[in-house]
């Protein structure tokens, strides 16, 4: 499996761009999963709802399936920080790409997607982990940079350029322990 990260501040549309990616991968046959970043407490279950009281009841785990979906909700007994690398293992073996929101820390492979609109610092002359910049403002960049500029508009383009480099981001998880 091939996994590259895309990370960047909120509002700089790291979202939008993996929709698009996501979608643009997916017209080629490709299986694609995603691991996303958030920062606060979150809910994928409603109240009310089975698996939630069982949940509420003190499950540690709640996995709920059916004939389309699985959804795994585990309810950590302490804050964890959780890596990419962590999470890689709770995803199917057989997709082909893994794109990761988020984790600007991380040392994964990673797309940055920047805007000087959000008023943040660009990350990738500090970073020797981004291998490329998506950005709608090429000639704004702070610093030059020979890494590849990509369109942030152009999302079929980022995944053209993801292909085209795919050796770059093949996964090895011996390499991050």
């Amino acid at each position: 499996m091939k996994v590259v990260g895309f990370a960047g501040y909120a509002g700089a549309g790291k979202t939008t761009l993996v929709e698009g990616v996501i979608a643009a991968l997916r017209l080629r046959g490709l299986r694609v999963s995603v691991i996303k970043h958030v920062d606060q407490d979150f809910d994928i279950d409603r109240p009310g709802k089975d698996t939630w009281r069982h949940r509420e009841a003190g499950a540690y785990e709640v996995l709920a399936a059916s004939s389309w979906r699985m959804a795994l909700v585990r309810t950590f007994e302490q804050p964890q920080s959780l890596s990419p690398h962590d999470l890689m293992g709770a995803l199917h073996p057989g997709v082909d790409w893994v794109l990761v929101e988020g984790f600007k820390e991380s040392n994964l492979i990673k797309v940055e997607v920047w805007r000087p609109d959000t008023g943040t610092q660009a990350r990738y002359p500090d970073d020797a982990f981004i291998a490329a910049i998506a950005t709608d403002a090429p000639d704004r960049l702070p610093e030059a940079t020979l890494r590849p500029v990509l369109d942030l508009n152009a999302p079929a383009q980022v995944a053209e350029w993801l292909i085209d480099n795919g050796d770059r981001f093949e996964y090895d998880p011996q390499a991050y322990r």
